[in-house]
């Protein structure tokens, strides 16, 4: 008798961040679990943030040497990550997978201001793999506040994943949700919603070699950069209608050789992208330095840029932002990109002076200023001292922690304890990361898509900021 058995492989890159370096090696795991297979049993996944704007790639070509190495691995759907969603506009992104061979699958998010699934985009993914028919559910984050001003609406993902698997269970024999929301939130959706056979997740960098069994629900994940493909093989029982798992694991990509192929579309796209890059941005007539323990003109100057640009009172960004120097001489985008690369954007809060004067004790201590800070769009270093603009701070180098700033002075007048003055800043303090207390205050505005690189920009080309940024904010008595 005849078998009603089929093999199904899923295969799952996460949260790669355009490391275009491991690419080639991530097509040669592919290539491998292919191997020996049924093409038509092998489904491909990514589920985002396969791009980030911090790399030369991927800034220069806007996501297009991204969607290039995508097309030539041959991967079947991704799902858009922070990275993606968040650093690119729509219409950029429209530009970006233009050329897509994939599905691009966005089910909790909607182009505002009709709540329409753009043409690039699909809610959900259905297709043949041999004898079997796979669904795919795709979620990402939903920082609602930050899509909002890109015009998207991002919609709750348990509510969306609960409506689609009602809706497509009864279309496929296997239903897959790519996800990423994190791995505490994948666990709460095999938890609370049916129908769900497989989960493949990011954005929390998360590296399980086995699978979890969550209910009847198999969960998987394969870290970050690039580091490991995932791979999950199943077999299917069409007479019983259930998904046995026959092996998953994560493989390991540094030892593997580079596929040539793969590595031929990075460098041609690494070529394009560099000349993109080298357009001119400013020619310094001397050296601009950073320091991330002190005070030092570029910290200045973007602390300055980011007041001017969201309209504040007084400006406070970390010196870790930039990781250093620029000039003599012609800047060029890539010159920037290299010393300014966090997808970061600005935004105004509102602060209590109390709130204020702790972070500028803090800014004092080698304990913050040499701190390792990852994460929330951070890609940098070290947290770094804080860069101040319409703020003057006396200090004891030798006093006591939190008792050596003797004055605070904002635009000449006291620090007054109480008052909530409008500061322009950094997107990542209001996370609650680095100096904490920036990130205690409301009413936060934030001003997107432009990054604080960007800011720089226009700080670079006005010569008498420039040179406003010599003069000490910190004083030393």
């Amino acid at each position: 008798m005849a078998s009603n058995f089929q093999k199904l492989v899923i295969v799952h890159t996460n949260d790669i961040h355009s490391r275009f370096d491991r690419m080639p090696k991530i097509a040669s795991a592919i290539d491998a679990i292919r191997r020996g297979r049924d093409p038509s049993e092998v489904v491909v996944i990514d589920c985002g943030d396969h791009m980030d704007r911090m790399r030369p790639e991927t800034e220069g070509s806007q996501g297009q040497a991204n969607v290039a190495v995508l097309n030539a691995t041959g991967y079947d759907a991704v799902v858009l990550g922070n990275n993606e969603g968040l650093t690119l506009t729509p219409r950029m992104l429209s530009e970006t997978y233009r050329n897509a061979r994939f599905a691009v699958i966005g089910s909790n998010i909607r182009e505002r201001p009709d709540d329409r699934v753009p043409a690039w985009m699909q809610p959900f993914w259905i297709a043949p793999k041999g004898r079997l028919k796979i669904g795919a559910i795709g979620v990402t984050a939903p920082y609602t506040d930050f899509y909002k001003l890109l015009g998207w609406d991002v919609l709750d993902p348990f509510e969306t994943v609960a409506q689609l698997a009602k809706r497509i269970r009864p279309l496929v024999d296997v239903l897959i949700v790519a996800s990423h929301l994190g791995l505490a939130h994948d666990k709460r959706l095999a938890e609370q919603i049916d129908g769900i056979d497989v989960i493949i997740g990011g954005h929390t960098h998360h590296l399980l070699e086995q699978p979890l069994r969550v209910g009847k629900c198999y969960i998987a994940a394969a870290g970050y950069l690039g580091q490991h493909v995932g791979e999950l093989e199943f077999e299917y029982d069409f007479d019983e209608k259930t998904l046995r798992l026959v092996n998953g694991r994560c493989v390991e990509t540094e030892r593997l050789e580079d596929s040539e192929r793969i590595a031929r579309i990075v460098g041609e796209h690494r070529e394009i992208a560099a000349e993109r890059l080298r357009q001119p941005v400013a020619d310094l007539p001397e050296r601009l330095d950073i320091r991330w323990d002190r005070e030092s003109p570029f910290g200045n100057l973007l602390a300055a840029g980011v007041r001017r640009w969201v309209g504040a009172e007084v400006g406070i960004v970390n010196a870790g932002q930039i990781l250093h120097g620029l000039g003599p001489g012609v800047v060029t985008k890539a010159n920037l990109l290299e010393a300014c690369p966090s997808p970061i954007n600005p935004c105004m809060i509102r602060l209590s002076g109390d709130n204020i004067r702790l972070a500028l004790e803090q800014s004092l201590l080698d304990e913050f200023t040499g701190k390792p800070i990852r994460g929330f769009g951070f890609r940098g270093k070290v947290l770094g001292t804080l860069c101040l603009d319409g703020i003057e701070v006396e200090y004891d180098p030798a006093g006591d922690a939190y008792r050596k700033i003797r004055s605070v002075r904002v635009n000449g007048q006291p620090l007054q304890p109480d008052r909530r003055y409008a500061v322009g800043t950094i997107d990542m303090f209001t996370f609650g990361i680095g100096y904490r207390t920036l990130g205690e205050g409301g009413d936060a505005q934030y001003f997107l898509p432009e990054f604080i690189r960007d800011v720089l920009e226009r700080q670079l080309k006005d010569p008498a900021e420039m040179s406003r940024s010599k003069t000490a904010r910190w004083i030393a008595r």
